[in-house]
């Protein structure tokens, strides 16, 4: 998906292009008629009117009270916007590290048409100072506060949840563990330490449903993967440490 806008920076406005970072890997099916193969038609039906009911004639509704509803055309929704809505406007500089991940919700690449000396250093101020800009801006319908960031060689920009839409939950009680059972954690931890390395954490599920779909198409039979279970009858957690250490 992409979009069209600028970020206004003080009296800077750079226009950018934002496309979306993630593909899609899922593998996509269609849903069928088991009786005759047929692809499934999917209708929307007013039960009221018992008539189809076509994309042009809906409109959204609210409902209120038992069976009321309030209606919004596009128009009424577009009005409720400020013209500076679809801009990017930042609001404030922080340091990334105090923004918890729990917060990030989608990223797109922040990009020009052509070579632009605004948008070069805003980019290399951002990855000089260490910073992120907390800006808000307008995708679709909705009003977002979004961080932007300097990241794989690129400016990256990433809307964030609302704090009322993170979901709060009580701290459970916590237990008592001796210093020793510490030290034995923190080894494991250093012993499995490693980079961050993306390119080998593959979608097992994914590439298991194509190689199924190759050996359908040439009419193999399917069989089970038998996955290996892992023994976890340790129940002491001073030797389930030790254990784990021994078998790194």
């Amino acid at each position: 998906m992409r979009y069209k806008s600028a970020i206004s920076f003080g009296l800077v406005h750079i226009p950018v292009n934002l496309n979306s970072v993630i593909v899609n890997n899922d593998t996509a099916f269609n849903m069928l008629h088991e009786k005759c193969h047929h692809r499934v038609k999917y209708q929307k039906y007013c039960p009221h009117c018992e008539e189809e009911v076509k994309q042009k004639d809906i409109i959204r509704g609210y409902k209120y009270g038992t069976d009321n509803y309030i209606t919004f055309e596009d128009e009424e929704f577009n009005s409720l916007k400020t013209e500076n809505d679809k801009k990017i406007e930042i609001i404030a500089f922080v340091d990334l590290k105090e923004i918890d991940p729990i917060y990030f919700e989608k990223s797109y690449y922040l990009m020009t048409d052509t070579k632009n000396k605004a948008f070069s250093l805003f980019k290399a101020a951002l990855k000089s100072q260490d910073k992120v800009a907390i800006a808000k801006t307008v995708l679709g319908n909705k009003s977002y506060y979004v961080i932007l960031r300097f990241g794989i060689d690129k400016l990256i920009m990433t809307t964030l949840f609302f704090e009322e839409e993170i979901k709060e939950v009580e701290n459970q009680s916590e237990e008592n563990f001796t210093k020793q059972e510490m030290d034995l954690a923190i080894k494991l931890i250093d012993s499995m330490s490693d980079k961050f390395k993306p390119e080998t954490y593959n979608d097992e599920y994914q590439n298991k449903i194509k190689k199924a779909i190759e050996q359908k198409i040439e009419g193999k039979e399917i069989k089970p993967v038998k996955s290996k279970k892992q023994k976890n009858n340790i129940t002491n957690l001073m030797t389930a440490l030790e254990e784990s250490l021994k078998k790194k």
